[in-house]
């Protein structure tokens, strides 16, 4: 019986360590962004959740994701400036949880993609150990890391280290690569923007010798 289980989840690593071994541009991508009521993983939740999903380089703009929601905790003002969201927008809205089903079975099996999307995945990983008692499984990139790395293994790591974690925020950088930005904050939009520099990243990595997802995820691990 031991020896069976031990065998179930060999295989079940193997399975996604071959999975890993595909090139970048088979790989498939969902790229995620959550609004919340603020920053403290403790004390606030998830207000709306935006998601996208790329095949290789390609955006399937047909393939989006966008849930506003109820949140379990109480809006606070600084949150409302950022995304605009108001208590009456999501009153009648369901409940995380009832909508967390469908989240994931839009992520697959697919790689995760955020910006500074460790945040995201607290958010998440609080939802998903609270009403699973795991965390997601999906392997994750931080397009924040990815951009990190490109500028080092291209001799202009000064560029970034004596900025501010401003300077690397998502719409800086964005910016930077010629990512169209609107004002304000949306998670479908803010997603949409992510996997747009997402995909000048994509361009880049294979001549930095990063061509399979195993190597992006090394490169880009939050």
């Amino acid at each position: 019986m031991i020896a069976g289980c031990r065998d179930m989840i060999s295989g079940l690593f193997s399975k996604k360590n071959d999975a890993l071994g595909i090139p970048l541009s088979e790989a498939g991508y969902v790229v995620v962004d959550t609004e919340l009521t603020g920053l403290d993983v403790k004390k606030d939740s998830i207000i709306s959740i935006g998601a996208v999903r790329m095949k290789g380089g390609r955006i399937e703009l047909g393939a989006q994701f966008y849930r506003l929601i109820n949140p379990s905790t109480e809006m606070g003002h600084e949150g409302i400036v950022v995304h605009g969201i108001t208590p009456s927008d999501v009153a009648q809205q369901p409940l995380l949880e009832q909508v967390f089903s469908e989240f994931l079975d839009f992520c697959g099996d697919d790689i995760v993609v955020g910006h500074f999307i460790s945040l995201d995945l607290d958010f998440i990983n609080k939802e998903m150990k609270r009403s699973r008692g795991t965390n997601l499984k999906n392997s994750a990139v931080d397009t924040c890391k990815i951009y990190e790395w490109v500028k080092s293994n291209e001799g202009s790591s000064g560029s970034y280290h004596s900025g501010s974690v401003r300077d690397l925020d998502l719409f800086s950088l964005a910016r930077e690569y010629g990512v169209p930005v609107s004002e304000g904050h949306n998670a479908l939009s803010d997603a949409f923007i992510t996997a747009q520099l997402f995909q000048r990243f994509m361009s880049i990595l294979p001549g930095l010798g990063v061509r399979t997802a195993r190597d992006l995820v090394k490169v880009g691990r939050p």
